[in-house]
């Protein structure tokens, strides 16, 4: 199964991911009324911890596919696809905002991983769109394939180079 028959089933059947990605922000707003300033303490900060990923995850995706089918692909804004681009990002920000009005990021387990990754994916997207203007590599001539191991080779790449800049001397 190849990703654009996978949008085109999710396109077919949009229920499933209508409910997915109301749902999230729902369970939010719940877990923000009754957990009112209580989001640091440990039940609600796991429960927010999932919220977080199960919506940052679609989203950073969703995000990482426009940037993609736009800037490499220079596809067409009108053929953007509401259930598998639109909507996963307008989920993603009103969860995170309404998580952010009840607890503060710092408190979430693993909110620092996600940020990092999407500074990660950001940077070599960035070297990517780079490389295609200056001609150095044409990504939209290449198999999905290629260009996606060569963003994942990236991506390794960066992320090796993030954590051997960043380290700190105690852990060298």
């Amino acid at each position: 199964m190849t990703l654009r028959e996978l949008f085109a089933i999710i396109g077919d059947n949009p229920a499933y991911v209508l409910f997915f990605f109301c749902i999230i922000p729902f369970a939010a707003l719940l877990a923000g009324l009754l957990g009112k300033d209580e989001g640091h303490i440990s039940p609600w900060k796991q429960l927010y911890a999932v919220l977080v990923y199960l919506t940052c995850m679609p989203g950073i995706f969703a995000i990482t596919l426009n940037v993609y089918l736009f800037a490499f692909e220079r596809r067409s804004i009108f053929d953007t696809d509401i259930y598998t681009q639109i909507l996963p990002f307008l989920s993603m920000i009103l969860t995170l905002w309404l998580i952010r009005r009840n607890v503060d990021f710092d408190h979430i387990p693993g909110f620092d991983k996600i940020s990092a990754l999407i500074t990660v994916i950001a940077a070599t997207l960035i070297l990517m769109w780079i490389f295609e203007r200056t001609h150095i590599i044409v990504f939209s001539y290449m198999p999905i394939g290629v260009a996606l191991l060569i963003f994942v080779g990236l991506l390794l790449v960066i992320r090796y180079g993030w954590k051997v800049m960043f380290r700190t001397r105690s852990n060298s």
